[in-house]
């Protein structure tokens, strides 16, 4: 895990691992990366789910009622609802994109494909996923899972993270370098 380490660190990193690895002692690991990956899709379409389960203002049994209502109505295995309850129990219910994040990083890693995390300033078409996959396996020398996130503030360009590697063209990141070096002239 060397270089990747990083991005399976800290509290997400533990409950992603633990249940990784109860999910592939039961043979399960595909079908909990399905339903990680569909919590990850759940919780950026929905601002204010994610902000309710990270509020400190919204008690603990709220929060369980949530996620029994979202497990159920998302059909996820009993494994991933009881992982997501445990976690919630413990205070962790705001992590879950970094639990879910961390899981598909590690079941990627177990079929030895890379993860990289893609931002750019809008949505990429599939046209551009499928080439900049193709680069970035070019590049590392094996296949490539690339997760893409949008931020406008980049204006332009993109950043790519693989592991503890960042490659960052940006238009923002330029830009900023441009201003710096024009006040130390």
């Amino acid at each position: 895990m060397s270089g990747d380490h990083a991005t399976i660190t800290g509290a997400a990193g533990r409950y992603a691992s633990a249940l990784f690895e109860l999910a592939s002692d039961s043979g399960l690991a595909d079908k909990i990366e399905a339903d990680m990956a569909a919590l990850s899709a759940i919780l950026s379409d929905s601002a204010e789910l994610s902000s309710a389960l990270k509020s400190p203002m919204v008690d603990a049994g709220a929060k369980a009622g949530i996620i029994a209502a979202l497990s159920d109505k998302a059909g996820f295995q009993t494994m991933t609802k009881n992982a997501l309850m445990v976690a919630a129990d413990n205070g962790r219910a705001g992590a879950f994109s970094d639990i879910a994040s961390a899981y598909a990083h590690l079941a990627a890693q177990a079929r030895g494909v890379a993860s990289a995390d893609v931002t750019t300033a809008s949505k990429l078409s599939a046209k551009e996923i499928d080439a900049l996959k193709a680069s970035l396996k070019h590049a590392l020398g094996r296949e490539v899972d690339v997760r893409a996130h949008e931020n406008p503030d980049i204006l332009g360009g993109l950043i790519v993270q693989v592991g503890s590697r960042m490659y960052d063209s940006s238009l923002r990141t330029k830009l900023d370098g441009l201003r710096t070096a024009m006040k130390e002239a």
